[in-house]
């Protein structure tokens, strides 16, 4: 019989991995700290590829109810300078191999596959430590433990199943993000909406950046990047929205309007965020019952990919543990073999493309990136 596997975290890799699982009869259990599946807003919308995030899906048997949840016509792409002229626009004809969906509908998708119980809520875990043999303790804020002869970190950036395996820690990169959004778009704020149009906008300097997704119900999700150190985010009171607001849109004064509405007209408090990463060729020696996956393993740069890496190792795992069902060693073994170069390599492209967005030609870097590549999503 398979060995039992205990998930910490219940992120889209952490599910995916479950749910390949129980496809091929392998019991797992996820802890996960927020208290209920509608404890937060689960973000706004994915770009899931066929490469790699698909191909998950499909493991998972759940890639025909994925085509139901796509959010059509969000496949658009379009570049702007900082006046406003457009530099490339690139319609979505349902051609292309990202198609967007909500995340929160796509992490519904994976709970509603597994069997009731499989997620355990409120379970918050604060350490884990070796028993030997393989076995390894994990301890939960509210005072409870689990022991387990097979432990996977699905538990993002900070986890806490990572120090088993390795000392490394993410570091700022130099970028921040503020986040925002904007409500019923095409009647209160037409200016911005057509500047964003039916998908993503890309609207760059040296530096600096204005992105925005349009969302289901008319909601455009920007994220405004400042390349700035850390001091300069930790010197704006983000409990005063609106001061943090002025702060932020002082960086673009010089910008087109429908640009800096995207800013100036958030209705909601802006959300900073540092950008961290774990080194491009992060590894680790086999350590017997434990491995890590999604940014547990290889926090990078955004650039698409997380989340669909994220499910792809999740969706390998399993395959892996459901190939060698009385072995557990020799599945992770062969899984951490495909890991680190495939993880390595998107996390280099991650922090080039990352780089030529802020680079001193953007946004002519991004345009001839998206050119080159045939595609502007």
């Amino acid at each position: 019989m398979a060995t039992p596997v205990t998930i910490i975290g219940a992120g889209l890799g952490g599910l995916t991995l479950a749910r390949v699982l129980h496809v091929h009869g392998i019991p797992a259990t996820v802890y996960e700290a927020e208290t209920s599946p509608t404890a937060r807003a689960q973000g706004g919308l994915l770009d899931i590829h066929e490469q790699d995030g698909q191909l998950a899906l499909e493991a998972a048997g759940l890639h025909e109810e994925f085509l139901g949840i796509i959010h059509k016509g969000a496949e658009a792409s379009r570049v702007l300078d900082k006046d406003g002229r457009v530099l490339l626009d690139e319609p979505d004809d349902g051609t292309g191999g990202r198609p967007e969906v909500p995340r929160g509908a796509l992490r519904r998708l994976l709970l509603d596959s597994l069997p009731a119980g499989t997620v355990r809520w409120g379970r918050k875990a604060s350490g884990v430590r070796p028993l030997g043999n393989g076995r390894h303790e994990v301890m939960f804020a509210d005072g409870t433990t689990v022991s387990t002869s097979l432990l996977v970190g699905a538990d993002g950036a900070w986890s806490r199943v990572r120090p088993l395996l390795s000392d490394a820690e993410p570091e700022y990169v130099g970028t921040c993000l503020i986040e925002t959004f904007l409500f019923d778009s095409d009647s209160r704020h037409p200016a911005a909406a057509r500047a964003v149009g039916d998908g993503s906008l890309f609207a760059l300097a040296p530096g600096k950046g204005i992105s925005a997704h349009r969302e289901p119900d008319g909601v455009l999700h920007t994220y405004v990047t400042l390349t700035k150190p850390r001091e300069w985010l930790d010197t704006i009171d983000f409990g005063d929205a609106a001061g943090a607001t002025a702060r932020v849109a002082a960086e673009f004064h010089d910008w087109a309007p429908e640009l800096t509405s995207l800013i100036t007209g958030g209705e909601t408090a802006p959300i900073p965020r540092t950008v961290n990463t774990l080194p491009i060729e992060h590894s680790w020696q086999r350590v017997p019952g434990v491995t890590l996956l999604g940014d547990a393993a290889h926090l990078m740069c955004p650039s698409g990919e997380g989340a669909n890496l994220a499910m792809y190792d999740g969706a390998e795992l399993g395959k892996a543990l459901a190939a060698h069902p009385y072995d557990t060693e020799a599945a992770l073994a062969s899984y951490e073999e495909a890991l680190f170069p495939r993880s390595a390599a998107a996390a280099a492209e991650a922090s080039r493309i990352h780089a030529l967005c802020l680079d001193a030609d953007a946004p002519h870097s991004l345009v001839d990136f998206f050119t080159s590549h045939g595609q502007a999503g």
